[in-house]
């Protein structure tokens, strides 16, 4: 009788293993092959040969990249450079990407940046946000664009570890545990995501393989911090309407994009969800439209099992009146992964889009 009942669990165990698989290919979008949509006038940006994960345009034209990004687990072209900051100006007749030079002090042997955020207060100055993970760990670094030196100074490390936080709560004392991306709202003041609620690699896999849909978004402040919007399978990108008034979070396993209404205490209440047939990365904002640019991944096992042989794919979309009740969604870019492999990022600025990827190159067309 043990036996059988020793058995019986075995199979329930198995079972649910092989469901959780098949669940997860799914949502990796296991088995999508993209067609191609080309553009006519595009060639790839010298000087970027292993990923930008994230661009940001300032209203004058100036494009920071993100690159360099490494994980454990994660292919990289380059795992013996540290990452940095390009910035490219797209005003230029022949725009080129050069690396922006950091204030003295700051630790450029283990600088890995992830998404960034840039902010223009009223004077004038203008802060960059960069998610960094200094030996696989998580921080916010702030600098100051000094745009005369074409450098950038470091202004403030942000993490927040005050104490051990509970097994499972709403009410989380350790707020920055695998942040991903960020959007400031403020000199000092963001939102970021957390696309997992573990920082160890195993339990990372684990959490995503059992899909808890515990990432969340977290308010920062230097007089607060809390988390403002949870249940997500993996919160990734994100990113603030032009009027102020709308946080946009892509859910890049749910294949979604949630609209979330902003308050005046920062809080955040959801209004609606776009569903996609894409892994959706990085948002990107049009600030003369206030249509959406989605940096997407058709097969999300490609991007992680990576072959040569069968490089990951890459895909952009563009999302108009996201708060209508029929959204307009238009696949701008896809490419099989010949020209342009693992694309996370499109940003627009005056009839120029700027693809990025996780780990590859960057794309610079015209439109």
């Amino acid at each position: 009788m043990g036996r059988l009942v020793a058995v019986g669990l075995l199979g329930i165990a198995l079972a649910l293993l092989g469901e959780r698989l098949l669940a997860l290919r799914n949502r990796l979008k296991a088995s999508r092959e993209v067609e191609s949509v080309d553009l006519p006038h595009c060639h790839l940006i010298k000087g970027i040969e292993a990923g930008s994960e994230d661009i940001d345009i300032l209203p004058n034209g100036l494009a920071f990249f993100s690159v360099g990004l490494k994980f454990p687990g994660l292919h990289s072209f380059a795992p013996d450079k540290p990452g940095g900051i390009l910035m490219m100006d797209l005003k230029e007749e022949k725009p080129r990407a050069r690396e922006l030079r950091i204030s003295r002090g700051f630790d450029l042997a283990s600088f890995n940046p992830h998404g960034i955020s840039t902010f223009i207060d009223n004077d004038d100055t203008v802060y960059l946000f960069v998610v960094n993970h200094p030996e696989f760990k998580n921080t916010v670094e702030i600098f100051k664009f000094e745009e005369a030196e074409n450098s950038l100074l470091h202004l403030k490390t942000v993490k927040h570890e005050l104490l051990p936080r509970p097994f499972v709560s709403s009410h989380m004392l350790f707020f920055f545990f695998s942040v991903n991306d960020i959007t400031a709202v403020g000199p000092a003041h963001f939102y970021a995501t957390n696309d997992h609620y573990f920082s160890d690699p195993f339990l990372k896999y684990l959490e995503t393989y059992l899909n808890l849909h515990w990432a969340n978004v977290v308010y920062y402040s230097p007089n607060e911090v809390k988390v403002v919007a949870e249940g997500f399978d993996s919160a990734n990108g994100i990113n603030i309407s032009p009027d102020d008034k709308y946080i946009y979070v892509a859910d890049i396993l749910a294949h979604e994009i949630h609209v979330l209404e902003k308050h005046t205490n920062m809080n955040l209440t959801q209004l609606k969800v776009l569903e996609l047939d894409t892994l959706v990365d990085n948002l990107s904002i049009d600030p003369s439209s206030g249509d959406i640019w989605v940096g997407c991944h058709p097969n999300g096992q490609k991007l992680f099992v990576y072959d040569p042989n069968n490089p990951p794919s890459s895909e952009v979309l563009r999302i108009q009146n996201i708060l209508s009740e029929k959204p307009t969604v238009t696949t701008v870019y896809a490419n099989n992964g010949s020209v342009l492999q693992g694309s996370s990022v499109a940003s627009v600025y005056d009839g120029k889009l700027l693809i990025g990827t996780l780990y590859h190159r960057a794309l610079y067309c015209e439109l």
